[in-house]
């Protein structure tokens, strides 16, 4: 009998074929650990739970307390619904602003329906209850989700299990999270805490995503390519008017000197092509099959990396130079689905995005509020490279995924806008606990020595003021939602500014006009998006109010002591001041209303389970409404 150890059958040696050596073992990732799984799927399954629950998709009912018996939260009442087996899910909860739910993790238990028991009378022992995954798939008619949806959300929901597994394993105290740079802090952040499947990550392999995801925490080198000009495209803004200004600032003169060598060894004319960084994965798994005319022709032309280490963040395909923090940050696109999109970077977009950068920016330069009073850093796209792909981008119909495979785009870095002393975090890294269940809100507030309370004026004093008089003077919103917003903090770690990023991509404008749109170039009215009035506020309720404000208010009363109505009552405080400030905007206040008495509720969960699932679309989706809520900015009746 041969050895099962030996690298070929010795029986039969005639076939030929070269001696291989014994593929190595399969190896486990050594944070994909029992311990780590629970703790994160626990946690996962009381998001998943409470998320559901605010946008209707399961809607529980209140339950006697003996039904569970957990640990008991001030405030908190229990609640429960019934799964698609009969058995029954009880859970502790408490009920927030926009009526949101917050679910004790330690709460949750599974009561089986006992054999001959009617559906709505289960007898047996309730059980502690902590897996998500199994949760929808007991749960799937209850939700409403198809099979063909089911499938899918089952891989991206362990794909998110996962990562979250991996962030479980390797998560630090916030003592020592408060010390880390901006960079480095964005790989300890749990992601969007409102979406359950938020880092799903269709497309990439276990070994992509301990590659290239932010939890991974690893520096890379990019490679670059060279694209002919017959088929990219480069727009600047003024400073940066040609590719020969960008490159002089992003590559040096060595490395500069090195990719026209490796083009002119081709027979090929450096000046007849511009260059850009590119992700290893899109290039192996997107341009490669999908360009391969262009790359057999050498309108394509791979080149070595440029020497520069970068790091992913939390926004995947964003990478900052840890090498040299003065040089641009670079955004690739990355053909995956993550949260609600394909994470490519629309043609369309990708061009007009040095032209909407400085007409922001001009109005931000221009309005001494703006300027001078809050300082707001407005981190503009400043160059670009858009390669259109010479079939899809010629179909409409085609999904969006195909027209956002390839291109650059030059983000202005933020260490040099920071003035001595201060230091930034995204506004995300504020609803961050540790395993210890110590907030990072609560680490900063007690390290600036102030009362929770001015703490959180400063806050909101530093986010909502640029953000309301680009609403009101200007009818124009961004999404500042925890990953965009970006909080600059004095040396005492109390807040002191806003920056914000990614704002070409999020930017929407009123459709009903404004004298202040008159400076608004054509090329710039022709890529942004635009909502009524009444809608554009909800960019401001959803990405900030419900998408950050919602889950940090709950965390304050625990952490602080600050109860939720005042601390809501700050954020009310912070919009009337600046309505007072500037009176002879009352008809904007008006227009665009913050404190209407009730908003839609914009539903990102409803979106994948239900609207659009996993189907391909020409344009990329939108949030779904369902119904409405309670405004806790309304004046009290």
């Amino acid at each position: 009998m041969p050895n099962p150890a030996s690298p070929h059958d010795s029986r039969d040696d005639s076939r030929g074929l070269p001696d291989s050596p014994v593929p190595p073992g399969l190896l486990a990732p050594p944070e994909l650990n029992r311990e780590a799984w629970d703790r994160a799927g626990r946690l996962l399954l009381a998001k998943t739970i409470g998320a559901f629950a605010y946008e209707e998709i399961v809607q529980p009912t209140v339950g006697p307390a003996t039904d569970n018996p957990g640990p008991a939260r001030e405030g908190a009442g229990q609640y429960g619904f019934t799964l698609d087996d009969g058995s029954t899910v009880t859970f502790l909860a408490r009920r927030g602003a926009y009526g949101g739910w917050q679910v004790d993790p330690d709460s949750i238990r599974r009561t089986e329906r006992a054999e001959g028991a009617v559906p709505a009378g289960p007898t047996a022992a309730p059980e502690p209850f902590t897996d998500p995954i199994r949760f929808l798939a007991l749960a799937r008619r209850t939700l409403g989700v198809d099979g063909a949806t089911f499938g899918h959300l089952v891989r991206e929901l362990t794909a998110t299990l996962a990562a979250d597994t991996r962030l479980q394993s390797t998560a630090l105290p916030v003592a020592r999270l408060a010390d880390l740079g901006y960079a480095e802090l964005e790989g300890h952040q749990t992601g969007h805490p409102w979406l359950v499947l938020n880092k799903g990550r269709l497309g990439f392999s276990a070994d992509d995503a301990a590659r290239w995801s932010p939890e991974a925490r690893t520096p890379a080198a990019l490679p670059w390519i060279a694209v002919r000009t017959d088929l990219a495209g480069y727009r600047g803004v003024a400073s940066l008017a040609t590719p020969d200004r960008l490159y002089a600032r992003e590559l040096d003169a060595p490395v500069r000197a090195a990719f026209a060598a490796a083009l002119r060894a081709r027979g090929l004319d450096p000046a007849a092509y511009l260059y850009l960084p590119i992700h290893p994965w899109q290039w192996t798994e997107m341009i490669l099959p999908l360009f391969a005319p262009a790359v057999a022709d050498q309108a394509i032309v791979p080149l070595p990396s440029d020497g520069d280490v970068r790091l992913p963040q939390q926004s995947i395909r964003t990478f900052l130079n840890l090498s040299r923090p003065e040089r641009h940050t670079v955004k690739l696109p990355l053909s995956i689905l993550n949260t609600l999109v394909w994470r490519g970077l629309p043609t369309e977009r990708t061009v007009a995005a040095p032209a909407v950068t400085a007409w922001v920016q001009g109005l931000c330069e221009r309005d001494a509020f703006l300027r001078d009073e809050c300082r707001v850093i407005l981190l503009g796209e400043v160059a670009s490279v858009a390669v259109e792909h010479p079939v899809y981008d010629r179909v409409p119909e085609v999904p969006y995924q195909y027209k956002e495979l390839l291109g650059a785009i030059w983000r202005e870095p933020l260490p040099p806008r920071l003035a001595p002393g201060e230091r930034a975090r995204t506004l995300a890294a504020l609803l961050h606990t540790d395993p210890e269940g110590r907030s990072f809100t609560a680490e900063l507030v007690a390290r600036s020595g102030l009362a929770p309370a001015v703490w959180l004026r400063r806050l909101f004093g530093a986010l909502l003021p640029p953000l309301l008089r680009f609403l009101y003077r200007y009818g124009t919103v961004f999404s500042p939602h925890g990953e965009n917003a970006i909080v600059v903090f004095d040396d005492q770690n109390v807040p002191v500014r806003l920056a914000i990023k990614d704002f070409v991509d999020d930017i929407n404008v009123s459709a009903e006009h404004l004298p202040e749109h008159d400076s608004m170039p054509d090329d710039v009215r022709e890529v942004l998006l635009t909502e009524e009035p009444s809608f554009l506020t909800q960019f401001i309720h959803s990405g900030l109010f419900v998408g950050v404000f919602r889950f940090l208010a709950p965390l304050c009363e625990d952490q602080l002591g600050l109860p939720e109505a005042e601390f809501w009552g700050l954020v009310r405080e912070e919009i009337l001041r600046h309505q007072s400030r500037f009176p002879d905007e009352k008809e904007r206040y008006e227009t665009f209303d913050l404190l209407t008495p009730r908003i839609d509720r914009l539903c990102l969960n409803r979106n994948r389970l239900h609207t659009d699932g996993y189907r391909d679309r020409p344009e990329r989706p939108h949030a779904t409404v369902h119904g409405t809520v309670a405004n806790p900015l309304a004046p009290a009746e």
